[in-house]
């Protein structure tokens, strides 16, 4: 009777497979993958790509933040497992590392040695595959982005072979893996040239908007400068504050080599809150803590102001609003009426900027997908907004006009942000985008490799 009573029970439902959602640091626009494979080696990598029928997509510190590093429905390849240091040359300052592995971690390998990371971001969490894939740069005086010293790449490509390229072995591959978002490959090793560690003293100089490109050649002349950026403050984004850091003899204020792991960084997401939510809360950053952080003297090593936590942009919580960024990379000769005209986007649409970190480079000569087709300053925007839909689309209004006025100066926008940008400014700021294509009809014709960035543009 019992067996007979189950039989007239009606089906059980299909179990749904698992949600498995890849985040980003913005909390916005996870994507919802298939499934995760966490490798250790490149050959697991290539049994991964051998295995998988569909789309696939790479990741590391997932610090971009637009769906770059998953593909909906795909194969996520989390990389931050391939950590290791494969071989280090001190004498002949390379390095040669697996792509997971973090510039801090290199850090750590490299300071006991007086060695130091040539080009990197501004802060140490990003994986080193993951700042090659994006082109990173930092606020190094004369290095350009990362590719610069890059030496040689492996890639595991779309047939899951495995192959070395460089600058004169499969060139084409290695000009398309800088800057390309895993679209022609996984990264899974990385050569780099490496620097000195040395002393540095920082000097602030507050200079007008108009003198700015004189003053910062004349800086870079000089040959001495290490690191610089220069802070376009709200609300009038119009009085630049620069931040050079020079090479130095002179005792040291702090004594640490690196900072240190696990801080707290309460003081600094207090100062956040207050800046964006107290009223007149911009001036508190250009009228008081600006001026304190930047008075005191100081005197660091080289690995100390590059091993920066990112813990310290980090607000207490996402859940209501986020903390962004967006990148412009205008011509020198533009700087000026750029760098006015843009307030004026930012100001008219009553962005929650905090502040527009301006950067340098020289011309990239090397990437595919240059973000510097002639020497540009890159304006760093660092901005807060809601995670509301309404939000979302206000922003994705100023982005586009942030983009526009970009591209009115001969400049282009950076890939690794949300992804606002219409079709058409896409072609326009990445003309060189049909060689990608022809490439990646070569080695990827199934179109494995994907992402939520190349899903919408490539």
């Amino acid at each position: 009777m019992a067996g007979a009573g189950l039989l007239t029970l009606p089906p059980l439902p299909a179990l749904a497979a698992p949600v498995i959602l890849v985040p980003n640091l913005t909390g916005l626009y996870p994507v919802e993958v298939a499934r995760v494979v966490a490798p250790g080696t490149t050959q697991e990598v290539a049994q991964a790509v051998r295995d998988w029928p569909g789309k696939i997509a790479v990741g590391g510190g997932r610090y971009s933040m637009g769906g770059q590093v998953a593909i909906r429905g795909g194969l996520h390849l989390d990389m931050r497992g391939m950590n290791r240091l494969l071989r280090l040359d001190p004498q002949a300052r390379v390095a040669r590392v697996q792509a997971g592995m973090r510039w801090r971690e290199l850090q750590d390998a490299l300071d006991p040695l007086g060695l130091a990371v040539h080009t990197m971001q501004s802060y140490a969490n990003f994986t080193v595959g993951g700042a090659v894939s994006v082109n990173a740069h930092g606020r190094y005086v004369g290095n350009g982005p990362v590719v610069n010293s890059v030496r040689a790449l492996q890639l595991v490509l779309a047939d899951g072979s495995v192959v070395e390229a460089t600058r004169a072995h499969n060139a084409e591959l290695f000009r398309a893996a800088a800057g390309g978002y895993g679209a022609i490959g996984v990264i899974t090793e990385v050569e780099l040239d490496l620097a000195q560690n040395t002393r540095i003293e920082r000097s602030v100089d507050a200079v007008a908007l108009d003198d700015y490109a004189a003053w910062f050649q004349r800086l870079a002349e000089r040959g001495d400068c290490v690191f610089h950026n220069a802070d376009l403050l709200p609300p009038l984004f119009d009085a630049p504050v620069a931040v050079s850091w020079r090479r130095t003899g002179k005792a040291l204020t702090e004594p640490a080599r690196l900072v240190p792991r696990g801080q707290s960084y309460g003081l600094e997401q207090n100062a956040v809150f207050a800046m964006t939510e107290l009223p007149r809360g911009d001036l508190l950053r250009s009228k008081l803590i600006h001026p304190l952080l930047l008075a005191r003297p100081a005197v660091k090593w080289r690995n100390h102001e590059a091993s920066r936590d990112v813990a310290e942009l980090e607000p207490r919580t996402r859940r209501m609003s986020t903390y962004v960024l967006q990148e412009y990379f205008v011509p020198v000769r533009h700087f000026t009426a750029y760098a006015r005209a843009m307030a004026a986007v930012i100001r008219k649409h009553d962005a929650q900027v905090l502040n527009v970190s301006v950067r340098h480079s020289p011309a990239d000569h090397t990437a595919l997908l240059p973000w510097a087709k002639e020497e540009v300053f890159s304006c760093v925007v660092y901005y807060k907004q809601r995670t509301h839909l309404d939000a979302r689309r206000k922003t994705g209004d100023w982005t586009r006009e942030m983009i526009e006025t970009a591209l009115a100066f001969g400049g282009r926008y950076y890939l690794p942000y949300q992804l606002h940008a219409t079709r058409s400014q896409f072609e326009r700021a990445y003309p060189e985008v049909g060689s990608l294509r022809q490439l990646k009809r070569s080695v990827d014709p199934q179109q494995r490799f994907s992402n939520e960035l190349w899903a919408s543009y490539l």
